[in-house]
């Protein structure tokens, strides 16, 4: 199994993203994250289409969008259109989430389905054939740099059972307090792919950081 680096953006230097990009590619990040935050579904507020078109005019990387917002799906065309790779959700912003993800597959975008610390992992089973990518988040969303939840390995164990169990190629992917710490741990429970913020863009050399972080993935093999 193969270890995806998804560096976030939310702690990138802005004034800076064409070099931040440029140091994260160099250390092997296959993915970047964007955090599409509107002030309701979580209390704080973050970014839209620009920083997606501004992201893919200097790479090819993967944009790996993860909307926080209620009604996700107002924002399906004009997120292909920007160059969005992922569009994940969160199944309590919206009605009719098997819809929005088929029709996120329709625009060329691969379809997440995203698990807060309370959502139930049986939804990843009524919706198997409709997505692309579980994302289980080990924090509370809302806000970067904030500590892994101990219980997310147990859950990760148990959504990395569920995709195997029915054959399911979904990327498993975790977002929250992910550093050298706590990477380890969530690649031995079946995770694939990890977002990190803080520790990537937070530290001196952010492609030193992206080649430890999956150093301490292929320790733990």
């Amino acid at each position: 199994m193969s270890v995806v680096i998804a560096p976030s953006i939310l702690s990138a230097d802005l004034g800076r993203l064409r070099e931040e990009v440029e140091q994260v590619v160099a250390g092997g990040a296959e993915w970047l994250h964007i955090d599409v935050m509107d002030g309701h579904f979580v209390p704080n507020l973050t970014f839209g289409a620009p920083i997606i078109r501004a992201l893919r005019k200097i790479t090819d990387l993967p944009l790996d969008v993860h909307l926080m917002v209620e009604r996700p799906e107002h924002y399906l065309a004009e997120f292909a259109q920007a160059g969005a790779t992922t569009f994940t959700i969160h199944p309590e912003a919206t009605v009719h989430v098997q819809r929005h993800l088929a029709a996120a597959r329709e625009r060329g975008m691969m379809a997440g389905l995203a698990l807060n610390p309370s959502t139930p992992v049986s939804i990843v089973d009524e919706l198997q054939d409709d997505i692309d990518l579980v994302l289980v988040m080990s924090v509370n969303p809302g806000y970067g740099g904030q500590s892994y939840l101990p219980h997310s390995t147990e859950k990760i164990r148990r959504v990395r059972r569920l995709l195997d169990q029915r054959g399911s190629r979904a990327s498993l992917e975790v977002d929250g307090g992910i550093t050298v710490e706590t990477i380890g741990e969530a690649w031995s429970a079946g995770a694939d792919t990890f977002v990190a913020g803080t520790a990537v863009f937070g530290t001196p050399d952010p492609a030193q950081a992206v080649r430890e972080l999956k150093r301490q993935c292929t320790v733990r093999v």
